[in-house]
């Protein structure tokens, strides 16, 4: 039987795109394509996403603050991945999924946790979604909770892809994509958690997010999409 922990799922946690952020991406980055439904669809969220197994989803309240700002890079990154120097859409978001999904609160703190996922992120503002991402981070109570079990997460990457619609709508005008230069990417995997006394579990993930590749540039994250798209 499987022993049970308040276990912890970063890929399930938060409520997904601000508004703001949200209006940003669908007006700047595929104004032109606003009226195929799929896109409008997958930029403004709906339907639910993916969710963790019972015993590692916790309560929404307990939601850190969209507006929260990230930890001054001095706090270091702790386990937290470097981003890698990646120009190519798919598989900058297959790296940045793996990095979603893995934690360790053994030997790092929470403020590290947010400093290193900020790395990751684009620096272009008008299209980063910072509230996504810390939206996938547990708050100070939870995660200190989440280190007296010496909880962490490992994580597998089974593939990544364009969703269809996204696909559909580069097809039918190509140079949309050439504002902001995002693209729509779905990753699927499998995470892995483990915490004291042999405790642990492994569960399938999935996710979309949005990552920003421009020209001769290496690729960074912008946001994490409310839901999953195929």
């Amino acid at each position: 039987m499987r022993k049970r922990s308040p276990s912890f799922s970063l890929s399930s946690y938060g409520s997904g795109w601000s508004a703001n952020r949200r209006i940003a991406i669908v007006t700047c980055v595929v104004a032109a394509l606003l009226a195929i439904a799929g896109i409008v669809a997958l930029l403004t969220g709906g339907g639910n996403s993916h969710q963790a197994p019972d015993e590692a989803r916790p309560a929404p309240a307990d939601s850190p603050s969209s507006s929260e700002a990230a930890p001054k890079p001095s706090s270091g990154s702790g386990s937290v991945p470097k981003p890698p120097q990646i120009a190519e859409p798919v598989a900058y978001a297959k790296a940045a999924a793996r990095m979603l999904w893995s934690y360790d609160t053994r030997d790092t703190s929470r403020d590290q946790q947010l400093a290193g996922m900020r790395a990751w992120m684009t620096t272009e503002t008008k299209y980063a979604d910072w509230a996504s991402v810390t939206g996938q981070v547990p708050d100070p109570v939870l995660w200190s909770r989440m280190a007296d079990q010496d909880q962490h997460a490992t994580a597998s990457v089974t593939e990544g892809h364009y969703p269809s619609a996204f696909k559909a709508a580069l097809a039918d005008d190509p140079s949309a994509i050439t504002e902001a230069y995002i693209y729509v990417v779905t990753v699927n995997g499998k995470q892995t958690l483990s915490w004291k006394k042999g405790g642990g579990g492994a569960e399938e993930r999935a996710v979309t997010l949005a990552v920003q590749c421009r020209p001769n540039h290496d690729c960074t994250l912008a946001a994490i999409a409310p839901s999953v798209t195929q």
